[in-house]
C-alpha cells in the first residue's frame, strides 16, 4: 500500500461536455495547476478528486 494519496485523474473527454458557466464559452485544461480556464471570463474552475467545480464562487480569478 503507499503512503501517498493518488488524486483521480481529470477525464479530458469530458472537456468536450463542459463549458463556462459564466459566458458558455469552451474551456481549456490546465494539468499542472488541475483546473479548467475560462478565458472569456477570466476564471479557473478547480479540479477536486478528478471532478470539476464548476461554481463561479469557487473559480479563481486570472490576472
Amino acid at each position: 500500500m503507499s503512503d501517498t494519496p493518488q488524486s483521480p485523474t481529470f477525464d479530458r473527454h469530458m472537456l468536450e461536455a463542459l463549458i463556462c458557466p459564466q459566458t458558455h464559452a469552451t474551456l481549456e485544461y490546465d494539468a499542472e495547476k488541475r483546473e479548467l480556464i475560462s478565458k472569456s471570463a477570466g476564471l479557473a474552475f478547480p479540479i477536486r478528486d478528478g471532478i470539476p467545480v464548476m461554481l463561479i464562487d469557487e473559480a479563481r480569478r486570472l490576472d
